[in-house]
């Protein structure tokens, strides 16, 4: 029997289906070529959905690279609100700073292409997801005694973007770019304790 709800409920139900099509084509065509490399035209084939469901359910490749994204965000998002210490509460905030550059430039590293893509999109577009705001407002409580620890926290954050760590790894290679962003964070943090102090202890 035809009820009038189900064209609508159909509707939720292929929204949905497309929806995780999209994104597994897109996770599996960017890990492939990077998201540079992949046109919405061939994403949409390979999801086997018209190029026009693309851009109206994710915008562009950012907004896709974007979705990609947060599950992988919520996961460190997840250890940072409510996980073992020094990354989760209950640390020196030096050491919850320095822990938190480490455990986001792996981040990073490993997902250089759709975060250059999701950042680089357009300009600032970076500073308006709300990934980077709680990023943001996490630096900032931890860098409550610097001079100005909302600038600082947005200074820190410009040396973790993907384009800053993309440009920089093949030159100084991961270790030194690991211990120089370490160095700056526990300065920031800290600026009056024995330099090193929270390095010395990773």
């Amino acid at each position: 029997m035809r009820h009038d709800h189900d064209p609508p409920h159909r509707e939720r139900v292929d929204a949905a289906r497309n929806r995780a099509a999209i994104l597994k084509a897109a996770a599996l065509l960017f890990a492939e070529h990077g998201a540079e490399g992949v046109s919405m035209d061939r994403l949409a084939a390979a999801a086997g959905v018209g190029k026009g469901t693309v851009y109206r359910r994710f915008g562009d490749r950012s907004g896709l690279a974007a979705a990609l994204l947060a599950a992988r965000e919520h996961e460190l998002r997840e250890a940072v609100v409510g996980g073992p210490p020094p990354l989760g509460p209950g640390a020196p905030a030096a050491d919850r700073l320095a822990a938190f550059v480490s455990a986001y430039l792996d981040h990073v590293a490993g997902h250089l292409d759709l975060l250059r893509a999701s950042e680089t999109s357009h300009p600032g577009a970076r500073y308006r997801t709300a990934a980077y705001r709680f990023w943001h407002d996490h630096l900032t409580s931890l860098l409550g005694t610097a001079p100005d620890p909302h600038t600082t926290a947005h200074t820190l954050l410009a040396a973790l973007s993907a384009e800053h760590v993309g440009a920089l790894l093949p030159e100084l290679g991961a270790h030194r770019l690991r211990m120089g962003l370490l160095g700056l964070a526990v300065s920031c943090a800290a600026p009056d304790a024995p330099p090193g102090a929270a390095l010395q202890r990773r």
